[in-house]
């Protein structure tokens, strides 16, 4: 994949219209494979989650997966980790929901492949950061993607930011080894802003609830503190199936 222009890839995601919207079966979701034309005619490929399609969760109870999406997205445009593809909210065939567009990978090179090969290492590892402070309950090898540039793209973000701790992933190649100083500076400076409540982060921001802003503020602290990769708890670390 080029070098995305994000601002230009949700403009048109956002007003775009829906042609083709075909299920993709293997989710557990309604998640639909949708090819959207833009007014000039150019054909884009994105994968809608309509909200009427979430399966009822009794950890999630209040629904509106298709939110954390999108808050997801923002969040790593707000670390300028721009690895989650870009993901607007609009209506669709089956009703509102979120809109992302599809990244082009080899489904078979998924994170189990990905994490032999020392070049993308870095890219993990930010993806390993960016769960840990979104509190991803679900994050499996194969939503991570890659692409035929070699960039790995983070994708279903449904399960994020719960108040309580539900971190679930695969990814604990580095479990309490030192957090690379580069990240580092990159989550303080993030932390500062959220700290500022700066205008940049208002988009983000709003898609959450007090609770849920609190407790993700605590856990980038807790990632600060401690300058190291987290740890696998005493509760559920996995999620299943593991890819």
């Amino acid at each position: 994949m080029e070098e995305l222009d994000f601002a230009t890839a949700e403009q048109a995601l956002a007003t775009a219209s829906f042609g083709d919207c075909r299920p993709i079966w293997y989710s557990s979701n309604y998640v639909f494979l949708a090819q959207l034309h833009t007014p000039d005619g150019e054909a884009i490929l994105a994968v809608y989650k309509p909200e009427r399609g979430e399966a009822p969760l009794w950890d999630f109870p209040d629904g509106k997966l298709y939110r954390r999406e999108l808050a997801a997205y923002r969040l790593a445009r707000a670390l300028h980790w721009n690895f989650v593809p870009p993901t607007v909210v609009r209506d669709g065939p089956e009703g509102i929901g979120a809109v992302q567009l599809f990244v082009p990978h080899d489904p078979h090179a998924h994170y189990f492949e990905q994490r032999e090969r020392p070049e993308l290492v870095p890219q993990l590892q930010r993806i390993a950061l960016f769960d840990a402070v979104a509190n991803n309950a679900d994050r499996k090898a194969g939503h991570c993607l890659l692409d035929p540039t070699g960039k790995v793209w983070a994708i279903d973000h449904g399960l994020c930011f719960h108040h309580q701790y539900k971190l679930r992933t695969v990814i604990w190649d580095w479990a309490d080894e030192p957090i690379p100083p580069v990240m580092l500076r990159e989550l303080r400076r993030f932390a500062s802003e959220l700290q500022a409540e700066s205008p940049r982060l208002h988009p983000f921001l709003e898609l959450l609830r007090p609770i849920e802003l609190r407790a993700l503020w605590e856990r980038l602290e807790r990632l600060l503190d401690r300058g190291r990769f987290p740890l696998p708890g005493p509760h559920r670390s996995y999620p299943w199936p593991l890819v």
